[in-house]
């Protein structure tokens, strides 16, 4: 006897088939299964040497003294004079010594620096991790021209998924609303593969590494 079933029918009636019977699974720890070969290079190294590979400058500071003498020379080089920051923890430091900053969004068009803090910095890739989730926001870190970030040693984490533990830990269930993880300045290329950095974000990010208290 002829079936009668349309080509559609024939298909879902395969697919509930499939679906009742059970297979068993060719690789059952594969989420578990490491993805890159382990390392016992520091991870202060490790970060280093990957945002320098993506156009990134890493600074160590052992302390708030020395964090605040090698922003003056950045500031100096740079010739540094709109520098936003808009986070309580940062601003206390700064004021502490007398370090002058736009603690508002006032005349915001012109900011030549946004000084933020972070959420991780990942150092398999050189990444930053940002949020939203400080007072910093979602402008400070894309609108000017230069982003110097401000991280501790217990922030640095070897990969995204020991930063997402991070997250929460830090939030629990109620994350931020936005995640950006930052891999070097913004970058473009045209059709002819010409680098452009700055395009969309950014054109030099800086971070800072400090010891934690």
């Amino acid at each position: 006897m002829k079936d009668s079933t349309t080509p559609k029918e024939q298909l879902l009636k395969k697919i509930r088939k499939a679906l009742l019977e059970k297979r068993d699974n060719p690789y059952p720890n594969l989420e578990e299964m490491p993805l890159y070969p382990p390392t016992d290079e520091m991870l202060e190294v490790m970060f280093a040497e990957e945002l320098t590979k993506v156009s990134g400058t890493f600074v160590y500071c052992e302390n708030d003294i020395q964090f605040i003498e090698n922003i003056l020379l950045l500031a100096e080089e740079k010739k540094w004079r709109k520098i936003y920051c808009w986070e309580p923890a940062l601003q206390e430091l700064l004021n502490t010594y007398e370090y002058p900053f736009y603690a508002t969004d006032k005349d915001f068009e012109f900011a030549e620096v946004g000084l933020t803090l972070c959420e991780a910095l990942i150092a398999r890739n050189g990444s930053v991790l940002l949020s939203n989730g400080n007072e910093a926001g979602r402008r400070l870190s894309i609108y000017p021209h230069q982003h110097v970030v401000v991280a501790y040693a217990s922030q640095l984490v070897l990969d995204l998924k020991d930063a997402f533990k991070l997250m929460k830990q830090k939030y629990g269930n109620t994350l931020p609303t936005m995640l950006s993880v930052t891999t070097g300045p913004s970058r473009t290329a045209d059709i002819e593969k010409t680098l452009v950095l700055g395009a969309h974000g950014p054109k030099e990010l800086f971070v800072f590494l400090l010891d934690d208290l």
